[in-house]
């Protein structure tokens, strides 16, 4: 009689929240959930199964059927979340994705999920923690260098200053890459259990992560809009070991 042949070791599930737009498909307008391509096709490369998440009432309970989270860039987040009038260059948001993705967060913290938040992702991360935005950067920083102003959509570009020691700093290693910046908003206060890891050379906080947690990470930058797919990879491997 023949051995049963042991269980192949499952491919870790990775969530990714969605982002609710309008389009126009063969003429009808709808609004559609989906995500950035390239995170899908990054995470899958790296051997995951990537699953999208419409950011709905509940979302959260499904963490516990999750090996890892990303959180992408999106809209504002808003300010009286963070205790703030809201600025004239605060663009509206959506209070239920709001709410929908802080939950997600707080239950990916609860339980040490693998987290990997991106732009708006991370200013999430850090309101959820108790931290505070700059609302409009450029009145921080005297320049629009983090979201140049142009006829489309263009980039700034930074050299990261990494924290040594740190989990940004064990991803990239020597070879730091440009970031590719496009916020007008970033960390003020650091929340409560985070650190910030990362800057620019004007002292705007690109990376923060959290104390403890084997993987809760966040970066300013566009991840997932340039070739380079570290931070995904990590956090599959973050995930495999989860």
């Amino acid at each position: 009689m023949k051995s049963a042949r042991p269980a192949r070791p499952a491919k870790p599930v990775v969530g990714i929240t969605a982002r609710t737009v309008p389009v126009t498909l063969q003429g009808t307008d709808m609004v559609v959930s989906l995500s950035l391509q390239s995170h899908v096709d990054f995470l899958a490369a790296a051997g995951c199964t990537p699953v999208v998440l419409p950011p709905g009432p509940g979302v959260e309970q499904l963490v516990g059927g999750l090996q890892g989270l990303l959180v992408p860039g999106g809209p504002d987040v808003d300010p009286a979340l963070y205790g703030q009038e809201r600025h004239p260059r605060t663009r509206g948001g959506s209070p239920d994705l709001d709410r929908a993705e802080l939950a997600l967060i707080g239950a990916a913290l609860e339980a040490q999920l693998p987290l990997l938040a991106i732009c708006r992702g991370m200013q999430l991360l850090n309101v959820r923690c108790a931290g505070t935005l700059h609302q409009h950067l450029p009145e921080v920083t005297g320049s629009d260098a983090h979201r140049p102003q142009g006829a489309g959509f263009e980039f700034g570009r930074h050299v990261l200053e990494l924290r040594a020691g740190s989990r940004i700093a064990e991803i990239f290693g020597d070879d730091t890459p440009k970031t590719a910046c496009h916020h007008h908003q970033a960390v003020d206060r650091i929340g409560t259990g985070l650190t910030a890891t990362a800057r620019t050379p004007d002292g705007v906080v690109e990376a923060v992560e959290a104390v403890g947690h084997p993987f809760a990470l966040g970066v300013q930058w566009e991840a997932g809009q340039t070739e380079d797919d570290r931070l995904h990879r990590a956090l599959a491997d973050a995930a495999r070991r989860s």
